[in-house]
């Protein structure tokens, strides 16, 4: 009755956003039924453990879920396992109730207790919201190590990664009483532990189930960014909720220029302009990663791989504008409307309409920049270097229409493309090579060469056999 209502609510307030969830409903199909008889060699759904895996996966994140469920064969039930471990990891830690000399030790052999036989964690605080995964943790190490080697053994080394980057950053918080970062290079290397690592064992695992190209594993740095903006776009939109519980992750090298002590002093003070300053430093930063999660996307060959990166950089991409120039998120947790994502959803299924998606999305922070600021050039160059990437990989003058592409006559790059395209022809035709054979050729000529071609045959036959005859003496 809910969802009815605010979906009558959404139609007259909303009427164009209530057409597209209609839209979405009808006619967006799951690609994949990890129920079905069918699947279950491949999802494990006939087993009670793995199916209690997948509940853990509605439960932790819905968004991702529903993506990942999607992949095609084993990739489904490894990317699961995979999450799930590394979602375990963040819980631990990221629970400030554990002591740091307990969550050391267990951070630090996390990826051999994912391997221990029944081993799980019952130290959680009350209120941290993923505890049951922990409680339950014993059905995850049961299915982890039915994963074949070449996934396993890929998980097991970025969960080692990762666990000592967020040991590190935990011991800093617990002697520190908190974490300030304090340059650039550091927030990209937290980053890179939490995110950018996730990003290279993925991408690992792509290249280890023949799905993808075998060169894509050695292609760590395009991964690495594409972690990197999923992350900073969240940590971007979750200033309020951060601070809040004391986690400072925005680098002081980009606010504390601007006169704050305390990150909380950007919404305290009542100095909105400046916090819009220090908002558009962190949107800049994050959009650097831009082109190389587009470059990323091009090398990706499975649709439903493709699928499963696309639609959450869409998403952080329209994130990114949402939160540019918005003092909103500085008073609470703001997220784009649910017809938007939908939109997105259905939208993001080749390489050239995420780029599109991402240009719509440039050209929307490009016009709620303001000259006043002083990173507005910066971002206007950084705006025009996806422009750039666009029109570089998929120039506007080409339409792609039924019957092949068309090109748009009203833009000039139309005629100079006609010109090298009656050049090209004109150089074809002026080649020797090239010139038409003659009409009378056949038969006459043609017969004339193959009876040729038979005669010199039969001499060169007759001569064999007469030196043969001539100079070889008889038995």
């Amino acid at each position: 009755m809910g969802k009815l209502t605010s979906m009558l609510g959404l139609l007259l307030t909303h009427p164009l956003e209530f057409r597209t969830l209609v839209h979405f409903y009808l006619y967006h199909e799951t690609k994949r039924d990890i129920t079905a008889q069918q699947e279950h060699p491949t999802s494990g759904w006939d087993r009670a453990s793995m199916r209690r895996c997948w509940e853990f996966l509605d439960l932790t994140s819905r968004s991702f879920a529903a993506v990942i469920k999607e992949l095609d064969g084993d990739l489904a039930r490894t990317i699961c396992m995979y999450y799930l471990i590394l979602r375990g990891l963040d819980t631990i830690e990221d629970d400030m109730t554990i002591p740091d000399e307990k969550k050391q030790p267990i951070l630090r052999q996390f990826h051999n207790l994912t391997v221990t036989p029944g081993w799980n964690f019952t130290e959680n605080g009350p209120d941290e919201k993923d505890r049951h995964l922990l409680l339950e943790y014993h059905t995850i190490v049961e299915e982890v190590n039915r994963l074949p080697p070449q996934y396993k053994t890929v998980i097991l080394d970025i969960c080692q990664k990762m666990e000592n980057g967020m040991a590190d950053y935990a011991h800093k918080a617990a002697t520190n009483g908190t974490v300030y970062l304090e340059t650039i290079a550091d927030y990209d290397l937290y980053c890179h532990y939490v995110a950018g690592l996730v990003g290279e064992g993925l991408t690992r695992i792509w290249s280890a189930s023949g799905k993808e190209a075998s060169f894509l594993c050695d292609q760590l740095e395009l991964a690495n960014s594409m972690g990197l903006l999923l992350q900073k776009t969240n940590i971007i939109r979750d200033f309020r909720e951060d601070v809040e519980e004391r986690r400072f992750f925005w680098p002081r090298e980009i606010w504390a220029k601007y006169g704050f002590d305390e990150m909380k002093d950007m919404y305290e003070k009542g100095d909105v302009e400046h916090a819009t300053w220090i908002q558009s430093g962190m949107v800049l930063d994050a959009l650097r990663h831009v082109c190389d999660s587009l470059d990323y996307l091009r090398l990706l060959k499975n649709q439903s791989v493709f699928v499963f990166c696309a639609v959450p950089v869409s998403m952080a991409m329209a994130t990114l504008a949402l939160c540019f120039m918005n003092p909103e998120m500085f008073q609470r947790n703001i997220k784009i409307r649910k017809a938007e994502a939908a939109h997105l959803i259905m939208r993001s299924t080749n390489t050239r309409e995420v780029a599109l998606i991402f240009r719509e999305y440039a050209r929307k922070i490009h016009h709620k920049a303001k000259p006043h600021d002083p990173n507005f050039l910066k971002i206007s160059v950084m705006c025009c270097k996806i422009e750039q990437w666009c029109e570089q990989n998929f120039p506007s003058f080409v339409i792609l229409g039924e019957k092949g592409p068309i090109y748009d006559s009203a833009d000039k790059r139309t005629a100079i493309f006609r010109a090298e395209e009656k050049r090209a022809a004109e150089r074809l035709a002026a080649d020797p090579r090239n010139a038409p054979l003659p009409q009378d050729l056949f038969p006459w000529e043609l017969a004339t060469y193959v009876v040729g071609a038979m005669l010199l045959m039969l001499g060169l036959t007759a001569l064999i056999v007469w030196v043969m005859l001539k100079f070889i003496p008889q038995a």
